[in-house]
């Protein structure tokens, strides 16, 4: 069973396609014979990675530099893949860069991951969605969210508030299409694990044994798109998905239970999150 957009004859956009999730996801797209479009930063890594999506059975390929971050090359992308396409059926929202960040640090860090992580997101969902709803057939607009967005652990709040900016955004999306007349297209939320990428290997090589690959993550993604969820909350091999929920559970509870805001790394509360854990 799949999803009726992802058919031979659909068209796909991953923005973020040069590499990881993205270039994973656009192949499985390809393989399910759609036509695909790579949107990712000019140079060889989007061009190679064209060139790999046509080897994986694409109907057409075509690799558009686009900087995400910037309405005018999100709208010049969207009127490429009309003019190459006829419009497109999936949108895939994945573009993000994680440059680290800290709450007095350097603003041009703040302002760099918002412009792509948040910003990138709703510049190709404002100029996709309006066409993708107009042509009448089933389609799919998937951002990808990350946990650090609903758990929102200390260590990097700019792309924590991006990441929970993109969760936000994309439940109200939904919301919006739902209450659509005649809208085919539905909204979800890609919420990977741990996944070695570019973006998270830092100095390391090879994946570590926790981490999951991106084409485990593009697999995961398919299964629960052709099952119609909404939050694709992705495991890996470290963290099942039944401790992401009570990771979750906790943090919404300090607003319920009126503890300190991120209580989980809080040093009183460290016995009672560890006890919840365990019950």
């Amino acid at each position: 069973m799949t999803h009726p957009a992802l058919v031979p004859g659909s068209v796909a956009v991953v923005t973020g396609a040069a590499s990881g999730i993205g270039l994973a996801a656009a192949r499985r797209f390809a393989g399910l014979g759609l036509a695909v479009c790579l949107a990712d930063l000019p140079g060889p890594a989007l061009d190679t990675a064209a060139e790999a999506v046509s080897r994986a059975g694409a109907r057409d390929t075509l690799a558009v530099p686009t900087d995400v971050s910037r309405p005018g090359e999100i709208e010049a992308l969207e009127a490429a893949v009309r003019a190459r396409f006829g419009g497109a059926d999936i949108l895939m929202n994945n573009a993000g860069i994680q440059p680290g960040s800290a709450l007095f640090g350097p603003v041009e860090n703040w302002a760099r991951v918002l412009e792509v992580n948040l910003w990138g997101v709703i510049h190709g969902v404002r100029a996709f969605a309006p066409g993708m709803i107009a042509r009448g057939r089933p389609g799919l607009i998937i951002n990808t969210g990350s946990k650090q967005g609903i758990t929102t652990p200390p260590g990097d709040p700019a792309y924590n508030v991006a990441k929970a900016g993109v969760k936000v955004f994309t439940e109200a999306l939904q919301h919006e299409l739902r209450g659509t007349p005649d809208c085919a297209v539905t909204a979800h939320l890609l919420i990977p694990g741990f996944v070695f990428t570019g973006l998270t290997a830092g100095n390391r090589t090879e994946k570590p044994a926790g981490a999951w690959s991106p084409e485990q993550t593009a697999d995961f993604m398919l299964e629960r798109l052709a099952e119609r969820d909404f939050y694709i909350l992705c495991p890996d091999n470290d963290v099942p998905r039944a401790l992401d929920e009570k990771r979750i559970a906790w943090a919404a509870g300090d607003i319920i239970e009126n503890r300190p805001p991120l209580s989980r790394w809080h040093p009183e509360f460290a016995a009672a999150f560890a006890a919840y854990l365990e019950a």
